[in-house]
């Protein structure tokens, strides 16, 4: 479904699906698209569905105008990744698809035709190739067999190098030098670099590169009269005498650094212009003295090669910029929901703690003992609530390796037990312990496991208030391959629905409404996956979950210093 992103201004980081035959952007609240952002008209721009698929942007005669990847526009058509601006707001549209489906009617006419058993189509082939021939050639051409192929493959060869570096380099600062190496090579230039605009539109340099031999101590002076003619003229130049060229004749640099020929070509992407590519040579210090200009190393070939160079680096920037802004937009609405979760969170734990704050203050005021004992518990139950929110963001928000160790399995169960008692007696709930053989020395992180039993444990015990006959069972074992240990805890409770059986393990989502943070069942999952284990979770409606925890049980791979060592592994798929 296509998309907006606000990837800046007072909305940053919303995102709003767009569907409908028209979808109005504005300020006013009863738009689909509401905008918070004050030079934004009440209706300022609408999205309006196209009859093959896509949208097409319409400004409704807004105050301070749109922007459509930089160009003021009236209407017009939207492409996945276009970047639109209303006011201070700029907003990404995306469809996550073609925005109009690509029909060949010609594929209709073809057919894959039976074997004619009266026919020997093969005693007529006269030449074989190898399947990767191709690659070979075009990344080796001076192996080409004639002259006529060798001209024609150095160019092509250059293309399958520069597309080769697009396809898999993702930093743009890597692909660029790579580019850059590239042009370098195959134009035979003295010195090369591209110029980026930012996004204040101003140029700096990046990849800058020196031919072999040059000194790196030497200023790469740029000429900003040549740069801003391709610029504005949106078109590359090839200058075969920079210096007594008339159209840059007023250029200092090119006189002050003897720059003789340039190839300046701009980085024409799908969507805007980014920079430009600029290559050139110097002249030499007897062709200064004498005034003369001798062979050109630079030809029109190499200009059509920059420019096509230029335009696959362009797409791969604007590519990687458009994925960088998708990342960053995701990432600003997970902290907005992260934030609205821990604020509601918080709310409930403070309210709390203002209740029996008031219980106290009243209970001081009157002399009551009793209300003083109620209002005092009160307060450090969700102190208690809130040590165990900070906990479990800690360790939910905190890569750790887990600090391996043989460990008893069936003691560290029993400790769970011990602390949980009061709790379940309290609760009507009963407590069923069943140890295991073979597990007094399990290789795992005793306290991150014994946190992750704890929790599942008191979350067994909370889904048991208030039904009569409450069993929560706890066992430990070994699989009967001895790969794995397990930690099993069930429940006679309500169960879990099946359809938010996956929702569990995701933070901040919670059965217990108030009570719970929403972050044990992750961060127990995130400590059994840190050992290389897992949790399993199985359900069912009016009869009990059950959550299994696995362990690796991994062999010691050598001593080192008196101290077994363990490795934990993955758990199988």
């Amino acid at each position: 479904m296509p998309r907006l992103i606000v990837l800046r201004g007072v909305d940053e980081g919303k995102q709003f699906d767009v569907s409908g035959p028209a979808v109005v952007v504005g300020r006013h609240s009863s738009n689909p698209v509401s905008l918070h952002d004050t030079q934004v008209s009440r209706r300022h721009m609408e999205l309006r569905s196209l009859p093959d698929g896509g949208y097409q942007l319409f400004d409704l005669g807004s105050g301070n105008g749109t922007l459509l990847n930089g160009q003021p526009v009236r209407a017009a058509p939207l492409r996945t990744g276009d970047r639109i601006v209303v006011g201070q707001t700029q907003l990404l549209y995306t469809t996550g698809r073609a925005d109009a489906p690509v029909r060949d009617e010609l594929t209709e006419r073809v057919r894959l035709m039976g074997r004619d058993p009266g026919s020997d189509v093969l005693s007529a082939i006269v030449r074989t190739i190898d399947a990767d021939a191709g690659s070979q050639i075009l990344s080796r051409p001076a192996a080409a067999n004639s002259d006529w192929v060798k001209a024609r493959l150095a160019g092509l060869a250059a293309l399958y190098e520069t597309a080769e570096a697009v396809s898999h380099i993702l930093d743009v600062d890597e692909l660029l030098a790579r580019v850059m190496d590239l042009a370098l090579r195959t134009a035979d230039a003295d010195h090369g670099c591209f110029m980026l605009k930012d996004e204040a539109g101003n140029l700096a340099a990046k990849a800058a590169r020196y031919k072999d031999g040059l000194s790196r101590q030497e200023e790469l002076a740029v000429s900003r009269t040549i740069v801003d003619y391709v610029l504005r003229e949106n078109q590359g130049v090839l200058v075969t005498d920079a210096q007594t060229d008339a159209r840059f004749r007023g250029g200092a640099s090119i006189h002050r650094h003897h720059i003789r020929e340039v190839i300046c070509v701009p980085l024409k992407g799908r969507r805007e212009t980014l920079g430009v590519m600029f290559l050139d040579t110097q002249s030499t210090l007897k062709q200064v003295v004498s005034g003369g200009t001798g062979t050109g190393t630079f030809t029109e070939d190499h200009l059509h090669l920059a420019s096509a160079v230029a335009h696959q680096a362009a797409i791969a920037v604007e590519e990687s910029r458009y994925h960088q802004a998708l990342v960053s937009a995701e990432r600003l609405a997970a902290v907005g929901q992260t934030i609205a979760a821990l604020s509601h969170h918080i709310k409930n734990i403070m309210q709390g703690v203002r209740f029996g704050s008031d219980m106290v203050r009243t209970a001081l005021g009157d002399g009551d003992k009793e209300l003083l004992t109620k209002g005092w518990r009160l307060v450090e139950k969700n102190q208690g609530r809130i040590d165990a929110l900070i906990l479990d963001m800690l360790s939910y928000s905190k890569e750790r390796e887990p600090a391996i160790e043989p460990t008893d399995l069936n003691k560290l169960c029993e400790d769970v037990l011990e602390l949980v008692r009061g709790r379940a007696a309290e609760r009507g709930v009963t407590l069923e312990w069943r140890p295991g053989a073979n597990v007094a020395a399990v290789p795992c992180d005793p306290d991150g496991i014994h946190r992750a039993v704890l929790n599942l444990v008191s979350n067994a015990i909370d889904a048991l208030e208030d039904r009569p006959n409450g069993k929560v069972g706890v066992q430990a074992l070994l699989e009967p391959d001895g790969a794995w240990a397990k930690v099993i805890v069930l429940d006679n409770g309500p169960g879990i629905p099946a359809d938010q059986i996956d929702a569990v393990f995701k933070p901040f989502v919670s059965t217990k409404g108030s009570r719970g943070t929403g972050l044990g069942l992750p961060v127990s999952r995130k400590i059994l996956r840190e050992h290389g284990g897992d949790i399993v979770v199985q359900s069912v409606a009016d009869k009990g979950t059950k959550f299994t925890c696995r362990l690796p049980m991994k062999a010691a791979y050598g001593d080192l210093s008196g101290t077994t060592q363990f490795v934990p592994v993955r758990p199988p798929d």
